[in-house]
Formats: C-alpha cells, sequence, structure tokens
C-alpha cells in the first residue's frame, strides 16, 4: 500500500514541488523554457522553428508570461529592421538540472 502525503491546501500551495510545476504549467512553457536554455540568445523565428506546431500567439503568450515570472529577458532593438532577442534567466538556467533529470528519465522510459 502506498504512503500519502496529508497536507493542506494551503501547504501545498507553498510546496517547492507545486512551485515549480506551476513554471511548466501550460502545453509550451516547458519546451520555450528548454529551448532557451540550449541558446544564449534567441530570436522570436528561431523559437517558432525549434517548436514545431506552436502559432505566433501562443509563442508571444508564453513568452510574456515567462518574462512576467522572471524567466524570460527581452530585448528589444530598435534598428533597421528591428528585432528581439529573448535569453533565459539565471532562475531559468538553474533549470538545467531538472531537464538533465527528465532526459534520463525519458531514456528510460522509452526502453521500457
Amino acid at each position: 500500500m502506498k504512503k500519502t502525503i496529508d497536507m493542506t491546501t494551503e501547504e501545498v500551495m507553498n510546496c517547492p514541488i507545486y512551485k515549480t510545476m506551476e513554471i511548466f504549467q501550460g502545453k509550451w512553457n516547458a519546451w520555450v523554457l528548454f529551448e532557451l536554455g540550449r541558446n544564449e540568445t534567441v530570436r522570436f523565428g528561431q523559437l517558432k522553428k525549434a517548436i514545431p506546431g506552436i502559432s505566433n500567439t501562443v509563442l508571444t503568450t508564453t513568452l510574456r508570461d515567462l518574462e512576467e515570472r522572471g524567466l524570460v529577458s527581452r530585448i528589444q532593438y530598435n534598428e533597421i529592421p528591428p528585432h528581439v532577442e529573448y535569453t533565459a534567466t539565471e532562475s531559468a538556467k538553474d533549470l538545467k538540472d531538472i531537464f538533465a533529470a527528465m532526459w534520463a528519465w525519458g531514456e528510460k522510459y522509452a526502453k521500457e
């Protein structure tokens, strides 16, 4: 019989695992963070190509959400032609170990 963890709603909301899972909510958050972690600086078009199936609108919304959470830095260059670059913040770069663990688990799971 499995042991369950008894926690109040408030304890769950303040749980570090819950806080981490909140970042990965949404279909594309993890993928965007993974791509930003793989590259020093990425333009919108590069992200769009790296993530098949994501629309411009959803990518924009996802980037804005991650920027509000302090995980993505957006730099706009008012040159001709104008462009925007995105980078992972230090907090987002700290997710590297989580992605490495996900990679290892995925390899193991694929073999089963």
